[in-house]
């Protein structure tokens, strides 16, 4: 077999284990959106919030969101829960967020108590707490979709989210991925991460993982043995003697590819866009920069 009939049988059989309805989901949502992806680039509108100011666990929120000149764009739009790194803020991660949301996705994105910059209480054993904050973020971002007058109201699918995020946001987004975990939940991205204990369970779903292969803080080896444990079908990008995560700069080496590679893989497992299932191989392709790899489901 030759070389593009080998890589269009892989992504043909990646594809039918990656299906985007309601068998990757478990069932008890249906199918990913019908709408057909956006093709076009939307304006990025941006909001501000605080969950539970007063409790233990008070959680700042930025929620980046496609714009039209009245407000919020019309259409209702899957949402991504993205978190961040160790001492990190949702808005040093904005030069892709706002790439996704003008890709037609509403990016909501957690400042986590004792992992954020400027925390008054620092701690990195705190990450294990995170998954169930973003699981009370996307609950209260049930309560602005239904709620009369909010400028959010009708615009948030919150039938199709995806988990994605940097180092410890990485293994954040995993830990979502837990026994149980709501079907809804529908594909997850990686970024120089791994899994936390428990993670991979529950409903299968896609998982594209982004790695640096120089990574001193976490090694790639760490990123690949959570890639062997996803039960679902699962892709690795590897950026090339790339460290832990200059890639995720615009204008960077790499950059051009992690973009392309995860709004594709979004635009696939959230809005069912098939043909962007498809271009995955040639988005991620760079030579001497990239490595791409994909396996169906276990």
């Amino acid at each position: 077999m030759g070389a593009g009939r080998l890589t269009a049988a892989l992504v043909t059989l990646l594809l039918a284990g990656c299906a985007p309805a309601s068998a990757v989901a478990g069932g008890s949502t249906g199918p990913v959106s019908s709408r057909r992806a956006p093709e076009g680039s939307y304006a990025v509108g941006v909001r501000t919030l605080t969950l539970d100011p007063r409790s233990a666990r008070p959680l700042p929120v930025t929620i980046w969101y496609p714009a039209s000149a009245d407000g919020v764009a019309a259409g209702r739009f899957p949402v991504v829960v993205y978190s961040h790194g160790l001492g990190s803020l949702p808005e040093l991660h904005s030069g892709l967020t706002t790439r996704w949301v003008a890709a037609g996705f509403v990016v909501a994105a957690p400042a986590y108590p004792h992992t954020r910059r400027g925390a008054a209480h620092f701690t990195r054993a705190d990450v294990r707490n995170q998954p169930a904050d973003a699981w009370r973020l996307i609950r209260h971002l049930g309560r602005l979709d239904a709620e009369r007058g909010d400028p959010l109201a009708g615009h948030l699918d919150l039938t199709s989210i995806a988990a994605a995020g940097h180092s410890a946001g990485g293994f954040t987004s995993s830990g979502m991925f837990s026994e149980g975990h709501q079907a809804r939940l529908r594909s997850g991205i990686v970024i120089a991460g791994g899994g936390l204990p428990g993670s991979f369970a529950g409903p299968a779903a896609p998982v594209l993982f982004v790695h640096g292969t120089a990574d001193s803080v976490v090694p790639v080896t760490v990123g690949r043995a959570a890639y062997a444990r996803t039960p679902g079908p699962a892709a690795f990008l590897s950026l090339l003697g790339q460290d832990h995560g200059a890639y995720l700069t615009p204008g960077h080496p790499g950059f051009a590819q992690v973009l392309a590679t995860t709004t594709d893989f979004l635009r696939w497992t959230l809005y069912g866009d098939r043909a962007a299932g498809a271009r995955l191989p040639a988005d991620a392709h760079s030579p001497a920069l990239t490595s791409y790899e994909s396996r169906p489901a276990h």
